[in-house]
């Protein structure tokens, strides 16, 4: 039995990376172009979208300058070498911190944090954010420097073929290519080998726990038929896909801020930011490496501090801190399965969740725009539409398009009704939380996403095997015996905060 593969998704949303500079290059236009949202001052409604005003002009900054970074990794090591810095910013060579005299730098923390930011999928570089992550960046830095450390303790080297790995499995969950890669992080100012250095360091932990417990961890046939048992005696009850953010109280003075910083990390979550990305950022869980996910589990399964959170939950949504044993635990709730004997209502039969209320999504480029204008934005709006999932978002996504103009119909006086019969016709062929196809409108770029929501697809649990069980019940183990590890390694540390 060997641990799980590091398992490092980028982006919940391309949109938060690749159209957010996209869009705004799209809507300022080639040279000539008209400007962002221009339209004669006497344009109608098109017959596509009339009874529709068109909206207001909607400004686009500039796209912020990136930091010059450094080359990838290219020896073999459990973590790439020291970032360098050009020589005219000496504060980046400062050191924030040293843990066993090993310095962290604050070109280090930056890096971490523009990265962070980048994969959320939802939070935006802001000086207040940047000030925000940057305690908490910095702590994340403090513990993967010990956990290098212990690797270079017993000689484990991660090779740029490990890394480069992940990196493919990064590029295939996101459908991208390597230059894509590259060129997203670049947009946000992050070096390639900041990247590579975190997946580097989750890799070498993840060979520093196996080498100093596999050999203690002894799943037994008798083990696996136990485990089976007690599944089997709540195979009546919900199951449920859990994954979780923990963060250790190694001292008991130490809760209250432990606590704070779990808070925090709700705020980022309540933000946008994706539960995977703030899970391998800051769980203290070798659970991090695949973004928290601790699998199925049925009711009962867990402590009884979460377990009595987590059933009344509806997926998709998160806890607050939750008080348990060794720390603070945050829960996402993903999906769930009924008991084996639930009765199972036809899904044909269930109704949308709320009233069918529509929001207006505007790429405002005006009547007449360039093709090249035109054919960037209708490919902003074509990813808008592939990634957007309902309404609660859309502040953020709005945020995050510079120049998107959401409007809600009813608050414009209108019904559906109202509406062309073709536009009708697209809203009632998309689905709850879906908008319908990009089309064109003397104010640009438009579509209607509806705001009411499908209704929950219920489905029964399914007895595992015994290779399923004999894994969790390994994962088990060894996330025990890997927080005592670290625990360990913490208190004899030496940390010195610049």
């Amino acid at each position: 039995m060997s641990l799980r593969p590091v398992h490092f998704a980028l982006i919940g949303s391309l949109v938060a990376l690749w159209g957010a500079p996209a869009l705004a290059q799209a809507l300022s236009g080639p040279p000539g172009a008209a400007p962002a949202g221009a339209m004669p001052a006497d344009a109608g409604p098109a017959p596509a979208a009339r009874a529709v005003p068109p909206a207001a002009p909607a400004s686009t900054p500039a796209p912020a300058t990136p930091r010059p970074g450094t080359a990838p990794v290219t020896t073999a090591s459990a973590t790439p070498p020291p970032a360098t810095t050009p020589t005219d910013d000496n504060a980046a060579d400062a050191v924030a911190a040293l843990v066993n005299d090993a310095p962290i730098t604050e070109y280090d923390v930056r890096q971490r944090i523009l990265l962070f930011i980048s994969t959320s999928g939802g939070l935006q570089p802001t000086p207040e954010m940047v000030a925000k992550l940057r305690p908490q960046i910095l702590a994340q830095l403090e513990t993967e420097q010990l956990q290098i450390q212990e690797a270079r303790r017993k000689n484990i080297t991660v090779s740029p073929t490990d890394v480069d790995k992940s990196i493919d499995r990064i590029i295939t969950d996101n459908h991208l290519s390597k230059d894509q890669l590259a060129d997203l992080l670049k947009k946000s100012g992050v070096d390639m080998s900041t990247l590579r250095g975190q997946i580097a360091v989750q890799i070498a932990w993840q060979k520093a726990v196996q080498d100093e417990f596999q050999d203690r961890v002894n799943i037994k046939p008798e083990d696996i038929d136990d485990e089976l048992a007690r599944q089997m005696e709540g195979a009546d009850k919900p199951h449920f896909l859990v994954s979780s953010i923990f963060l250790a109280v190694d001292n008991p003075d130490l809760d209250a801020k432990v606590l704070k910083d779990a808070q925090d990390v709700l705020a980022q979550l309540k933000s946008g930011a994706q539960f995977s990305s703030v899970a391998r950022q800051f769980s203290q869980s070798p659970t991090a490496a695949s973004g928290g996910d601790l699998g199925w589990v049925h009711q009962g399964q867990l402590p009884s501090e979460l377990d009595a959170k987590l059933v009344t939950m509806t997926p998709g949504s998160i806890s607050d801190p939750i008080r348990s044993t060794g720390g603070y635990y945050i829960i996402g709730l993903r999906d769930r399965q009924e008991g084996i004997n639930a009765k199972i209502p036809d899904p044909a039969t269930q109704r949308p969740v709320g009233p069918l209320t529509v929001q207006r999504l505007l790429l405002p480029i005006g009547p007449t725009p360039k093709k090249e204008l035109l054919d960037n934005v209708m490919k902003i709006a074509d990813q808008i539409r592939e990634h957007v999932n309902g309404c609660d978002l859309l502040p953020k996504i709005q945020e995050q398009i510079h120049g998107l103009v959401v409007q809600d119909i009813q608050k414009l006086g209108l019904k559906i009704t109202d509406l062309a019969p073709e536009i009708q016709d697209a809203i009632n062929k998309a689905g709850p939380g879906e908008a319908t196809p990009a089309f064109r409108s003397p104010a640009g770029v438009e579509m209607m996403l509806r705001c009411d929501k499908r209704a929950p697809v219920l489905t029964k649990w399914t007895t595992p095997t015994r290779q399923q069980v004999e894994e969790t019940l390994f994962d088990a183990q060894i996330t025990m015996l890997s927080r005592r590890y670290l625990r360990d390694l913490r208190r004899s540390a030496h940390v010195e905060i610049k």
